[in-house]
């Protein structure tokens, strides 16, 4: 799984739900077995350790100088046939089951990258809802070039916001993209400066914590069953989606703010 390498700079989750603790814990502890990602728990609540700082609703996540310098090709190097298989396929599936645990939460994901983004990172990067990249990041397959194959969903999710054609070029050929080619093919969502990547990634995060978990849940699973769904199918689950919205609690606090002219407060739990 090139991409991943023990660093010091690390994804770190900050809890506003305490729903969704126990899913934070279960990522950490995933991403944790597959050599990243470090987070203590205080008084209930998920707290920084290292790394850039992660913030949502429920969890969105940033991240800097993370799987940015390839995997442990040494490691990989001093193993071989089955020890070298299983070590393989024990990492990469806890590094899975942390991409479905966050994929399945509510909350969006915010990603910040920064230098140069290889392998599991560029995986983050796709699986990613905002991605802000730093001016000087670039981002590279980097499977093939060492006779791998991908992994970290980049496969399912680089031609999703890509395209087919262009996935294909940047896996084969392992060609390096620069921040503003990255922009410009969908790959992030905006760039910042360097010195500006970590407080705009805190004040992304810090919008969406604020803003409408529900909702945001809801959108994206239908942004994300959009390919595969049927107009008919997908039509249908809009306006399921939109009626249960319209009845929830932050749905009713949404209408009632903008009919007041005041900001809408999403922090109140379902019922309060």
């Amino acid at each position: 799984m090139p991409g991943f390498r023990h660093r010091r700079d690390r994804p770190r989750f900050l809890c506003h739900r305490a729903s969704q603790v126990e899913s934070l814990l279960e990522a950490e502890r995933q991403l944790t077995g597959a050599a990243v990602g470090h987070v203590r728990e205080t008084d209930g609540v998920q707290q920084p350790r290292d790394g850039l700082p992660v913030t949502g609703p429920d969890q969105a996540t940033g991240a800097q100088h993370v799987l940015r310098d390839g995997g442990d090709l040494k490691e990989f190097a001093a193993l071989s046939g089955e020890r070298l298989a299983g070590h393989l396929t024990e990492v990469t599936d806890a590094l899975h089951e942390a991409l479905r645990i966050l994929a399945a939460l509510d909350a969006p994901l915010v990603v910040a990258a920064q230098g140069a983004v290889a392998g599991a990172g560029l995986g983050l990067v796709t699986a990613a809802d905002v991605s802000l990249a730093a001016a000087d990041a670039s981002f590279t397959a980097a499977y093939t070039a060492i006779g791998y194959t991908p992994d970290a969903g980049v496969s399912w999710s680089l031609p999703r916001l890509v395209g087919p054609r262009r996935a294909l070029d940047l896996l084969l050929t392992n060609r390096r993209v620069p921040a503003a080619e990255a922009l410009e093919m969908g790959l992030v969502s905006r760039i910042v400066a360097p010195e500006r990547l970590h407080e705009e990634a805190v004040e992304a995060a810090g919008a969406l914590a604020r803003g409408a978990t529900a909702a945001y849940g809801a959108t994206r699973r239908l942004v994300g069953r959009a390919l595969s769904a049927g107009l008919d199918e997908h039509l249908d689950a809009e306006a399921r989606h939109l009626a249960a919205a319209a009845v929830s609690a932050q749905g009713r606090e949404g209408v009632a703010a903008f009919l007041a002219g005041r900001r809408p407060d999403f922090t109140q739990p379902e019922g309060a």
